[in-house]
Parts: structure tokens; sequence; C-alpha cells
């Protein structure tokens, strides 16, 4: 399985939301792979602790190999770190990805990761965090994966960019991608005593849309999980948050 989690909208938990499904996939025994194709690094410091110095160690690394011909290539398993959780390994982000963008898009390498996670062995689950926009990596995640799930943060403005979302998803799909689902919308910082958040969900719900049942509520938990760089199922396993997420990753249809 090949997730990505997209949404062209920053702030609605995308990073959070890969690092712990992924987490609770490695602790229930599964081989898991995150890739961090955000700039902005924040799966890779959530998951290290820190952003590699050193840019020929990351998915960085990765596509400048792209970008230039040698015999010494490392290939995409040079580029898989383990993390501090048994059975999660990483492939980090560095801020050198912006900078590559333009170069790999007039080059057309945007089946490029697609081909690579194809021939890549041993993971069970790979989880593909974005930037929030439609840019080359979003496109390339989308090119390689074969499941999306969409973050929700229960926002009017949500609610307008998620439709024109579902629309470039389904435009991958058409053109380039026709393996790939919408696996399901996620419903993120979910307000069950506030009326807004319930009167868009219903709404959505109402659209046909595929909001998953599972709702993950706010917590200031979340926050110091992040700071001290363990997902929850490390950080707080008896939270609810963390039973929110374990039954969101049981939804998704994954092994027990």
């Amino acid at each position: 399985m090949r997730r990505v989690i997209f949404n062209q909208k920053g702030g609605v938990g995308k990073s959070t939301i890969t690092c712990n499904l992924a987490a609770i996939s490695a602790v229930r025994g599964r081989r898991v792979l995150v890739l961090d194709l955000d700039p902005q690094g924040n799966s890779t410091r959530y998951l290290l602790g820190h952003t590699p110095e050193n840019p020929t160690e990351t998915l960085a690394g990765f596509f400048k190999e792209m970008l230039s011909f040698s015999f010494n290539t490392k290939g995409i398993v040079g580029y898989i770190h383990p993390t501090p959780f048994d059975g999660l390994f990483l492939m980090a982000a560095h801020p050198e990805l912006e900078d590559q963008q333009v170069k790999l898009e007039a080059r057309y390498k945007m089946f490029k990761l697609r081909d690579a996670l194809l021939a890549l062995e041993g993971y069970d689950e790979i989880y593909i965090d974005t930037p929030p926009a439609l840019n080359f990596f979003t496109r390339s995640a989308l090119i390689a994966a074969n499941a999306c799930l969409i973050p929700f943060d229960c926002d009017d403005f949500s609610r307008q960019a998620l439709y024109a979302l579902l629309a470039n998803v389904q435009e991958i799909q058409q053109d380039h991608n026709d393996q790939l689902e919408i696996e399901g919308i996620i419903v993120n910082q979910f307000q069950s005593r506030a009326r807004l958040p319930k009167a868009l969900v219903e709404e959505l719900i109402g659209e046909g849309l595929p909001i998953l049942g599972t709702y993950l509520s706010p917590s200031i938990r979340i926050r110091e999980s992040h700071q001290n760089a363990k997902p929850m199922i490390h950080f707080d396993p008896r939270h609810k948050l963390t039973g929110e997420f374990q039954a969101l990753y049981d939804a998704l249809g994954n092994p027990v």
C-alpha cells in the first residue's frame, strides 16, 4: 500500500496524520516507510527530531540523481534511513527540495518516484507526506500512490478548497494514474460540542463525499508529541487521540 496524504491548504495536519498512522502500523509489526516531500520537513523533524544537514542523505539527494548522469548512483535504498522507532523508516526532506522543482518539472521527471517505489521491496506500507500546494512533488506523489487520504480541518475555507482538491486528484487519476483511489477524507480538529464543525461534516456527508467515520479531536498533547519528536502511540499510548488514530488506522482496512 502506497498512501499519499494530500491537501493544498497548509495547517490541516498532513504531517501529523502521516507520522501517526505510520507509527501505528510499525507498532503492529509492519515494516513502514515515510517519504517527506515537503521542503518544510515537518514529518522529518517529527520522526527524527531534526532535519539532516547533508542534503545528499535526503530526498534532495535522491532527486539530484535524476538531474545528473553518474555511474555511482545509490538508488532509492541509499536514501532510506531508520528512525528511533522499530519498523519505521524515513526518506527525509531537505530545504533544497524547493530549488529542485523547476529543473525536475522541466525535464519531465514526474514518473521517476513511482518507478522507484514500484521497484522497492521489503516494505508493507509506504506513506507520502506532501507540500501544501499542487506542484511537482505532490503530482509525483499522486502518480506514485495507489491511495489518497485528504485531511480536512472543519473550516469553511477548507471546504471550498476541498472541491478544487478533489478535481485535481480526479485529473491525476484520469491522465496519469488510474490505480489511484481516494481512500477517504479525514476530519481533523473536530470539536464535537461545537455546532459549525458538525454542520460542515454533515453537509459534506450529504453531498456524498467519502468522509471517514473516525474523527480526530484537538489536543495540546499532539503539540507536545511534536516537540518531543514522538508520535502519539509512543508519546502517550493511552490518550484519547491515540485511540482515535488507531481507530482511523483500522477503518482504512489495515491488519489489526
